[in-house]
């Protein structure tokens, strides 16, 4: 039996595809053009769901691998996988797909809103850019009080880069702060490309190595996906370092 990919292990269908939402904003043509070029380039098998904001839902007939942007009332003609929203007080009302994501903000009530979703078969969601950029320190207490309750999150907003840059939050720091517990900060603050490897055996940050298993295991109980408005960028980001093409 061939042994598992570290690679694929990693990075399949870590990215949510958002071409509608900022800052690509593609009027809906161009955004299920550019979903369509994603679909069919050489590295689709990191490709996830198409992220859709639910008042545009109307031109998603046919398309089941959505996750749908609450901004409207979800049409019943669309067959979803999951729904995004911000946390409410009225989270039973969410209920409208298998899987609900929860943007909670990361404040002195992180903990009880993460306690919240837990009970309730919700997932949590996180923003790491847009119009500011959460301290590292925030961003690793999110993973690590996810990991605390076996609850499952995705990530979204300036996450284009694979490494910390420019005061920017990189995705594989991102992945590395899921997979290495109790080095969350330290993991997202390295900025040295070098400290990292990603091969067909492993996925290594400086003396911390998680093997295939452990990757699947880590992507499938705690870091689901990070939501991009772009599908290129990232992708471009790891030929860059090498990583791919596999």
């Amino acid at each position: 039996m061939e042994s598992p990919d570290a690679r694929h292990a990693l990075l399949a269908r870590l990215l949510d595809h958002a071409p509608m939402f900022p800052p690509a904003s593609l009027p809906v043509a161009e955004a299920l053009a550019e979903h369509a070029r994603a679909v069919e380039s050489p590295n689709a098998f990191m490709l996830g769901r198409l992220v859709w904001p639910a008042s545009a839902a109307a031109a998603l007939a046919g398309r089941r691998a959505v996750s749908l942007v609450l901004d409207a009332e979800p049409p019943g003609h669309v067959e979803i996988e999951s729904v995004e929203a911000r946390y409410r007080d009225d989270l039973d009302e969410l209920r409208v797909a298998p899987e609900v994501y929860v943007e909670v903000p990361l404040d002195d009530a992180l903990e009880q809103r993460l306690d919240v979703l837990a009970a309730g078969g919700f997932r949590a969601k996180v923003r790491c850019g847009g119009a500011s950029v959460p301290p590292s320190a925030e961003l690793a207490r999110f993973v690590s009080a996810c990991r605390e309750r076996s609850l499952p999150c995705k990530a979204t907003a300036g996450l284009h880069h694979a490494l910390r840059t420019n005061g920017e939050h990189g995705f594989v720091n991102l992945l590395a702060a899921a997979a290495f517990a109790g080095d969350e900060e330290p993991a997202l603050d390295e900025s040295d490309p070098g400290a990292f490897s990603l091969t067909a055996d492993a996925f290594t940050w400086r003396d911390r190595t998680a093997s295939a298993a452990e990757l699947e295991h880590m992507r499938g109980t705690l870091f689901h996906s990070i939501g991009s408005c772009s599908f290129f960028e990232p992708v471009e980001e790891l030929v860059a370092l090498g990583v791919l093409p596999l």
